[in-house]
């Protein structure tokens, strides 16, 4: 299948200064990426590239096969039938939500204007508050309405920067899920831009993780987590810790821990020393286990603590414990190590093992 959207070894650079570096990806019609990474690594630089608002240096944009950037041609926003959902919404507060969505729709005739904006209404499950002004909307409510008039024209893409930035932490995840049900019912193909991991994962199919300017992988939200390609990545991405690992075999390590058995993430040589990435949940607590380590720090996030755990030899892991297993600092606890996939680094002179990832 042709992507709806091919992005390939895309350069941008903004007063001489090199923003976005050979980036590339690919989406399906229909599927949802999300561009994820720290402010400043050129998220919405290669996002305005591809709605034709920043010339591109080198590189391809392609949508449906067509041709839309490359170094001396850029095709003009308003020719690319590409939606857009600002950060700041962009609603008109004199309009009423009816009118919001009608404003794209203007060279439609009346009856075809009045039957889409009914169809997007429906889909956003805004029937009810058609007549209703923004400022009489919560913020969940706006961003419906943001949503409705962007997809009103039918657009090939949409395109999304930082959308749920505005809203508390607590409602983005769940507005995220909720963009996310609307788009797949009308089969929009879409990207998302934020810094935000949890809504990236709660909307997108796949996710990219860029650091300065570049792609430094695009992959399913799973693989990311679990499989991070580079050093950056499983820092950028979730919470764990590196431990001091040598190699045994390309299956084989012997960590503290004992030896541990699988398939290694990265190229490596029998004797090398590396850094294993160890996540919260590859650490089970279990009261029965042999294995214990001190409570050094904790935090409490309702369903469970956090733990920083402590073990014999003076290295760190992190431990997600069910929150009635109240455990006090310094404590000693019980648990297991279930670590399925082994994600290591070469150890360098600027990385060190036991080391936290905030």
């Amino acid at each position: 299948m042709e992507p709806r959207l091919d992005v390939r070894q895309l350069s941008a650079e903004l007063r001489g200064n090199a923003i976005v570096q050979n980036a590339t990806l690919q989406l399906s019609p229909g599927k949802i990426g999300a561009i994820l990474g720290p402010s400043g690594c050129g998220k919405t630089t290669l996002l305005r590239s591809i709605a034709g608002f920043q010339v591109v240096s080198a590189g391809e944009i392609y949508l449906r096969g067509k041709l839309f950037s490359k170094k001396g041609f850029t095709l003009p926003p308003e020719q690319r039938h590409i939606g857009m959902l600002f950060q700041d919404l962009a609603l008109f507060p004199h309009l009423s939500v009816e009118q919001n969505i009608r404003f794209g729709l203007r060279k439609l005739t009346e009856e075809e204007q009045r039957n889409r904006m009914y169809e997007v209404l429906e889909l956003t499950g805004l029937a009810s508050d058609q007549k209703k002004h923004p400022h009489q909307l919560s913020g969940g409510q706006q961003q419906r309405v943001a949503l409705a008039r962007a997809l009103a024209p039918k657009p090939e893409i949409l395109l999304l920067d930082e959308p749920f930035s505005s809203l508390d932490p607590q409602l983005r995840e769940q507005v995220a899920t909720d963009v996310r049900k609307i788009l797949k019912r009308e089969n929009v193909t879409s990207i998302l831009v934020t810094h935000d991991q949890h809504e990236a994962f709660a909307m997108a199919d796949e996710v990219g993780v860029m650091n300065e300017g570049h792609i430094a992988q695009w992959d399913t939200a799973y693989n990311i987590y679990h499989r991070p390609k580079t050093r950056f990545v499983a820092d950028f991405i979730g919470l764990g810790s590196m431990i001091a690992a040598k190699v045994i075999d390309d299956t084989t390590l012997d960590t503290e821990f004992g030896i541990m058995t699988g398939k290694l993430s990265n190229s490596v040589v029998p004797g090398q020393m590396v850094d294993l990435l160890i996540r919260p949940d590859d650490i089970p607590h279990d009261d029965s286990s042999a294995i214990t380590a001190l409570v050094e720090e904790k935090r409490f996030r309702g369903a469970d603590f956090l733990y920083k755990l402590r073990l014999v030899s003076g290295s760190h892991l992190l431990c997600y414990a069910p929150s009635h297993h109240n455990h006090q600092l310094g404590e000693p606890i019980g648990i297991r190590i279930d670590v399925e996939h082994l994600v290591v680094f070469p150890q360098t002179d600027q990385t060190s093992a036991s080391r936290i990832i905030p």
